[in-house]
């Protein structure tokens, strides 16, 4: 937790609370159902939940935004945002029924009202949406081309236009052309310490 206050300090007392209750819950939940990996597990709070929260870094979401998670897993990034962001409706939307099984349960424990756990492939999901975040579920030209046109334009939403935020690291240079669309990258290490992040990068498509 002193992680994550390190560089959110303007935390309310509910959303500390939310954010110190997922270290417990997911080991918990991970000795049932594996969704984070051994190794990573103690060090859930930096590899995950920071990790996660670089999108806030580059992008606030605006109250009523609604944004999908593709590919959560246990809930990454999803969860975390939807702790910072309470007045943004999250679907986290993943292919395996166990993981948003944990997905839904954790977010029940922790009173996280603003998230909703879909058991889907992507590209049979129904609606749109201002923004789809991700961490690393593809390359992302195949990525674009699952969710698309899944995206409302628009330009209310957030500190950014409608699009995907998308967590990945190393060298992106020849991925990024091969996408075929408009992009930024943000550094990570811009944001947070550490030798965890020194490749990392949020990259930024604009709908």
């Amino acid at each position: 937790m002193e992680l994550i206050l390190k560089y959110f300090p303007e935390l309310t007392a509910v959303q500390r609370e939310r954010f110190a209750a997922l270290g417990a819950l997911y080991r918990e939940w991970n000795d049932r159902i594996n969704v984070v990996s051994r190794k990573d597990i103690d060090q859930l709070y930096l590899r995950h939940v920071l990790h996660g929260l670089a999108i806030a870094k580059v992008c606030a979401f605006h109250p009523g935004a609604r944004v999908l998670d593709v590919g959560c897993g246990g809930g990454f990034p999803g969860i975390p945002l939807a702790i910072l962001f309470p007045e943004v409706r999250f679907t986290l939307v993943d292919s395996i029924g166990k993981k948003i099984r944990v997905v839904r349960e954790i977010s029940r424990a922790a009173g996280i009202l603003n998230v909703e756990g879909v058991h889907s492939r992507v590209e049979q999901m129904p609606g749109k949406f201002d923004f789809v975040v991700s961490r690393a579920v593809t390359e992302m030209k195949t990525f674009i081309g699952w969710v698309w046109d899944k995206i409302d334009r628009g330009e209310a939403a957030g500190t950014l236009p409608n699009g995907i935020l998308y967590l990945k690291g190393g060298d992106l240079r020849d991925e990024l052309q091969a996408a075929g669309k408009p992009y930024r990258t943000y550094e990570i290490a811009d944001f947070f310490d550490g030798e965890f992040f020194e490749t990392k990068k949020v990259v930024y498509f604009g709908r």
